[in-house]
């Protein structure tokens, strides 16, 4: 039978066949957005304004906080900085 919808994201998330270790790495980078996007909205910036805070355009702040593309660790960190943040490595609780 020949499907004339398109598939849901889950429909087609089931065709990626991620590993665990991919929904991880996923899930971590989903939350590093979701921080940077809440501490930005909670000092009342404006996309505009962090770009220019950390020499970024307002286009860059816009595709990483709508997931667009993986951000580069190097651009998280200096975004989070004037937002009064940084990375940290800690020790994995699951280990």
């Amino acid at each position: 039978m020949e499907r004339n919808k398109p598939l849901t994201w889950s429909e087609y998330r089931k065709t990626l066949n991620l590993t665990p270790q991919d929904e991880a790495e996923i899930e971590l980078e989903k939350n590093v957005i979701i921080a940077i996007a809440t501490a930005r909205a909670k000092q009342g910036l404006t996309q505009k304004q962090l770009a220019e805070m950390c020499g970024l355009s307002q286009s860059v702040i816009a595709r990483l906080e709508r997931s667009v593309h993986s951000p580069q660790v190097s651009t998280v960190l200096r975004v989070l900085k004037p937002l009064g943040y940084t990375l940290s490595v800690v020790p994995d609780k699951q280990v």
